[in-house]
């Protein structure tokens, strides 16, 4: 009797985990079927009032689409997919990674490896409380006062407690489509990191998987970081002091910034860039830069006469460049509201993810159609990739 293939395997192995609860996700990228704008999909269990259900996530490039279906269903439904229109697949257990890898001639691989530290696989409750990435209980949160000794989020907390897993739930997503290395822990170093409230969220999700770097100026945050970090067991967690122009860390893997003042962003960027980092992540503030250099067509002379406008047009025009110049740069962008603006008015995220070679001629041309049309004659993070406005 023939021995089963690497895809026979991979199933064997996905509809046990489905069956028996030990599914944590399962993705599917290398799409090669009809639909030019689908990219991923992932697929994570959920308890719904109907029972278990798996929900499948089709990640396009401008939205997501989300649909649940009974597990027997689910799997049906991958069947045709796995192998077929996605090439790639990664299942997550709680005891190991399994990948089917398939050419395009069709021929199929099946990698297996040891999981150090997968998330438990607890089902997203659809129809109850909400169940959270980071969940409440976790000790780092009450030594960085999020959460007090009731397990609840302190006075003025619960905004920053959501935020933190908004923040982590796009990073889960954003580095399943990312091409990181896969045989080593990848390498996260999050600038201007502040309290490290989002960078222990990250070391806290990914495990082993990820070494954190939080970078921060104020040197008494640095030690507070580290003293907890040491504390609750963050073995591949770390904190230095210094400014993000100028801290010396190691090349990171996914790069992170967020609300770095002004042109503090762009330095991050430039670094990101400069290391190929597969996945780059901001979130701008304070965009003053180009303000006192912007000129505008004379029908908007009115409007601008409020600064509010002129603040937004900067916010604007700053941020549209940049996501222009990391195109050139070789990535793939995506700007978005990443929580509502009920719990900060700095809600704009610019993720990239690498996707080829920098210096598209054609993209420069429009990077300086743009700048010429607004009247800008300098932009930090031209001069640091070298591009002519």
């Amino acid at each position: 009797m023939p021995a089963p293939s690497a895809r026979e395997r991979f199933f064997a192995l996905l509809h046990a985990a489905a069956e028996n609860g030990a599914l944590v996700k399962l993705t599917l990228g290398k799409y090669r079927g009809a639909d030019p704008a689908l990219k991923n999909l992932f697929v994570r269990p959920v308890t719904l009032k109907a029972g278990a259900q798996l929900s499948f996530v089709y990640r396009y490039a401008t939205r997501d689409v989300t649909k649940n279906h009974p597990i027997p269903e689910a799997l049906a439904l991958l069947d045709p997919l796995v192998g077929g229109e996605f090439l790639d697949a990664h299942l997550f257990t709680p005891a190991q990674v399994a990948q089917l890898a398939t050419d395009d001639r069709g021929e199929t691989r099946l990698h297996l490896k040891t999981a150090t530290a997968a998330p438990s696989p607890a089902p997203a409750a659809h129809d109850r409380a909400r169940d959270y990435l980071i969940p409440a209980s976790a000790p780092w949160l009450k030594e960085l006062g999020v959460i007090n000794d009731r397990g609840q989020p302190r006075e003025g907390m619960a905004s920053k407690f959501r935020q933190i897993n908004r923040f982590v739930e796009l990073l889960s997503h954003l580095s399943d489509e990312a091409p990181l290395p896969a045989d080593r822990p990848f390498r996260i170093v999050d600038m201007g990191c502040g309290k490290g409230y989002l960078t222990f969220g990250a070391a806290a999700f990914f495990g082993d998987r990820a070494e954190v770097t939080g970078v921060e100026a104020r040197s008494e945050l640095v030690a507070l970081c580290n003293d907890v970090a040491r504390r609750e067991g963050f073995r591949l967690l770390t904190f230095v002091a210094g400014t993000i122009a100028e801290a010396a860390v190691p090349a990171p893997d996914v790069l992170i910034a967020l609300h770095a003042c002004d042109t503090a962003t762009d330095d991050a960027l430039a670094q990101g860039v400069a290391a190929g980092a597969p996945l780059l992540i901001v979130s701008p503030c304070c965009q003053k830069e180009l303000r006192p250099q912007l000129k505008s067509p004379p029908i908007l002379a009115d409007a601008l006469k409020h600064g509010i406008f002129q603040e937004r047009q900067a916010e604007f025009v700053t941020d549209a460049l940049r996501a222009q110049l990391l195109e050139w740069a070789g990535y793939r962008t995506k700007v978005f509201e990443f929580i509502s603006t009920e719990h900060t008015a700095k809600n704009l995220m610019i993720a990239a993810l690498k996707a080829g070679p920098a210096g598209e001629p054609s993209a420069a041309r429009r990077i300086q159609e743009f700048a010429e049309f607004w009247g800008i004659r300098s932009q930090r993070l031209a001069s640091l990739l070298g591009v002519a406005l």
